[in-house]
């Protein structure tokens, strides 16, 4: 098969660890010289992506809050990041398959950011083990994917709205988690945190690059685009505090950050 038949193969898959480690390897395939098929179109097959029967799928507020001072609660944290992982790699590979006549770049691009997040679902689980759990033990939410449903005919509203809004959110996150899981003693989790805030960094950027370079080739305004799509798509209003310094690695600029605190929603009271 050709790199973007077998990323959507991957995609069908329903076990995390053969897809985890399906990922990894097609990206090894990748840097020895396995090459994009941008041009071949590719028929979409039915229920994707391939998920496990666990965990439920439920409203994001049905998911319930736990305090991350108890082992209990702290391995439902670390399941519910573990679950966002998951989802990032049915997101990555999905854009690996679904857009044809991309640049090879795009593809390869895409396919890095899938193995990256396979590893961290990798750290994760196994990290959960070492509580007593595993994938699939507490429930989880489906936004991450629904969003990745609502854009997939649209390459533009797919790489302002996914990597730019929704995994950025975990940009602004992951800091204030940390200090939770150091707080419990958990030093191990914010280890594993360091390597994913570091890694999604990258991940941010590869959706700015991609969808300023669409921008550009469509004569469109990147920034005056932008609350057109969030408005079109129902994408959530961000709430601060906001990691501008991860944002601003990331390649978010100066008038994007600004618009950003301009039209947050208001803080969680």
């Amino acid at each position: 098969m050709k790199l973007r038949t077998r990323a959507l193969h991957l995609l069908t898959l329903a076990d995390p660890a053969d897809k985890a480690a399906g990922t990894r390897a097609l990206w090894e395939a990748c840097n020895a010289g396995l090459a994009p098929d941008p041009d071949d179109e590719i028929t979409e097959p039915p229920a994707l992506p391939g998920r496990p029967l666990r965990p439920a799928l439920v409203p994001a507020d049905a998911v319930p809050r736990r305090s991350p001072f108890t082992t209990e609660g702290r391995a439902a944290l670390l399941h519910a990041i573990a679950h966002i992982e998951f989802n990032a790699i049915n997101l990555a590979l999905d854009a690996v398959w679904r857009f044809a006549g991309m640049p090879d770049a795009f593809y390869r691009d895409w396919l890095r950011v899938a193995s990256e997040e396979a590893l961290h679902f990798s750290l994760l689980r196994a990290h959960l083990g070492t509580l007593g759990h595993d994938y699939g033990d507490f429930d989880a939410h489906n936004g991450l994917w629904a969003m990745t449903e609502r854009t997939r005919h649209d390459v533009v509203a797919r790489m302002a709205l996914v990597p730019r809004t929704l995994e950025a959110r975990g940009l602004d996150a992951t800091p204030q988690i940390q200090a939770k899981l150091r707080k419990a003693g958990d030093l191990h989790a914010v280890e594993i945190l360091d390597i994913i805030l570091r890694d999604e960094v990258g991940h941010v950027a590869v959706g700015n690059h991609w969808y300023r370079w669409l921008c550009e080739c469509r004569g469109l305004d990147p920034i005056a685009l932008y609350p057109e799509l969030v408005t079109r798509y129902e994408a959530p209003r961000l709430r601060p505090p906001f990691n501008l310094e991860a944002r601003r690695a990331a390649g978010f600029s100066p008038a994007e950050l600004d618009e950003l605190q301009r039209s947050a929603a208001p803080p969680r009271g």
